[in-house]
């Protein structure tokens, strides 16, 4: 009678070579179980990682915030997604990543509401003396050049009388003097309410970019960071 093999028996010890590949099989299955669960612990890893460092940096370095309201108008439309950085006006034991300055568009507390933030442009300076006639900005008797006003935005706002900016305020006004309530209406932002500059618009993508910040080269002189007090008196 003809013995296939298939039911031939093994001495004890000996092995059959189907146990080879068995064993190679089994050995490939638990290798690619354990780079499996490897590869799933470092992409775990690699997303928990990547969600601290965004936490992080939005705490302390970029915040978005959301445009509400026309008062910025044609910089800025209702609705529109910015990104503010938070850390170029930081001070930490006097020393300043960079000073706020004039045409800068800031995000800040609201000061007779701290619970709200508003937007607006940074106008007037400490130590600055700023009054508005027939619509124009006039800061220590020079007439402010600001381009980036539109004409059909400002057409019927008021005059103000004479008004001195005190150490470590600043007047702030909108883009949109028609609409905007700003330092005309509720007076001077202190530095420590400013808590941010919007430097990039990400929505919505038409106008996506970065910000035009008023540029006025060698009309008003700007002080200097060591006229202004002590930076003591900054600390948030």
């Amino acid at each position: 009678m003809f013995d296939s093999g298939k039911n031939k028996q093994i001495a004890f010890g000996e092995v059959h070579p189907q146990d080879d590949t068995d064993i190679a099989v089994t050995s490939l299955k638990r290798e690619s179980r354990q780079g499996l669960l490897s590869e799933g612990f470092k992409l775990a890893r690699d997303i928990f990682l990547i969600i601290v460092v965004f936490i992080l940096f939005g705490v302390f370095f970029v915040q978005p915030v959301v445009v509400e309201g026309t008062s910025m108008l044609p910089e800025l439309h209702d609705g529109e997604r910015l990104l503010v950085n938070k850390l170029v006006y930081y001070k930490i034991q006097g020393y300043s990543w960079g000073h706020i300055e004039r045409g800068d568009i800031v995000v800040f507390w609201y000061p007779n509401d701290p619970d709200k933030s508003f937007v607006k442009r940074v106008i007037g300076l400490p130590g600055e003396t700023v009054e508005i006639r027939s619509g124009k900005v006039i800061i220590n008797g020079n007439t402010l050049n600001e381009d980036y006003l539109d004409s059909a935005h400002n057409s019927s706002f008021p005059n103000l009388s004479p008004r001195i900016v005190e150490k470590h305020h600043y007047f702030v006004l909108g883009d949109n003097r028609d609409k905007s309530l700003d330092s005309r209406s509720w007076g001077l932002v202190p530095e420590k309410y400013i808590y941010g500059k919007a430097f990039f618009r990400y929505w919505k993508p038409a106008n996506m970019g970065f910000l035009e910040h008023g540029e006025y080269p060698n009309q008003i002189p700007s002080p200097t960071p060591a006229s202004l007090a002590d930076d003591d008196e900054l600390s948030r």
